[in-house]
């Protein structure tokens, strides 16, 4: 079964300002169906400009639970979105260059 990860990230300056909030989709994945409470590994998400993006370095890996799984039964194959938990950048501490991604 195909399952697609998402996860809320809000952007905030260095006074917890919102700057921006999205949707960051970490892949689609052929999985088992995944639970509410099970823990994905993942990279570590970064800043490059604004953009959110996976911090490749090595060493940069994060744990995130699944907070809420969709199942979307109006196509012809049903389609499995896993939501992560939201999490927080900060513009200027969690920029990761320009490395290849």
């Amino acid at each position: 079964m195909i399952c697609v990860f998402q996860q809320n990230v809000r952007i905030v300056d260095m006074n917890d300002e919102i700057i921006h909030e999205t949707v960051f989709e970490h892949g689609q994945f052929d999985s088992v169906i995944p639970t509410v409470g099970s823990s994905v590994v993942s990279h570590e998400l970064g800043l490059r400009q604004f953009e959110v993006v996976l911090d490749k370095r090595p060493g940069k890996t994060a744990r995130y639970k699944i907070v809420d799984v969709e199942y979307d039964i109006l196509g012809e194959k049903v389609r499995v979105t896993a939501q992560l938990e939201a999490i927080t950048l900060i513009v200027g501490q969690h920029d990761v260059g320009l490395i290849n991604s």
